[in-house]
């Protein structure tokens, strides 16, 4: 499972408003240079975004793009579920028809526990918590 692109720059773009003054309108311009986000990308995640109450757009010589709520309340569940739509590792996971194994499949479960700790993960992690976090650690890879 990989999130798209337009995921991963909807998440950079909320990190950095969540970053910066709560009040403050940020032009969108700014945001597309400092997290090297395509502009017209840009515009269709704010559009995005803004339909489902996460920023706040305005327009004109003032205008610019700010949260619509505390960085406390957004998730990262949220913002990648607006994006992409739900997220699943297996078609089974969701819709336990959609495959005749289904009753005797050993990978289901394992599937279905490995979506839960994913979702839950996102679920819980906030915005806020994001921007008081210290230096980025590379997580070891298993080879």
């Amino acid at each position: 499972m990989q999130i798209t692109r337009q995921a991963d720059y909807a998440l950079r773009a909320v990190l950095y408003l969540a970053r910066s003054d709560p009040q403050a309108r940020i032009a969108t311009a700014e945001i597309a240079r400092e997290e090297h986000i395509p502009a017209t990308f840009l515009a269709k995640i704010v559009s995005q975004l803004s339909a489902i109450g996460v920023l706040q757009a305005m327009r004109g010589a003032r205008g610019g793009v700010r949260l619509a709520k505390p960085a406390s309340e957004i998730t990262l569940l949220e913002i990648v579920e607006a994006i992409d739509g739900p997220i699943t590792l297996n078609e089974c996971v969701t819709d336990a028809d959609a495959c005749s194994l289904t009753d005797t499949c050993p990978l289901r479960p394992v599937w279905c526990e490995a979506h839960a700790l994913l979702v839950n993960k996102l679920r819980q992690t906030t915005f806020d918590q994001l921007t008081q976090a210290g230096p980025v650690t590379q997580i070891p890879v298993a080879t």
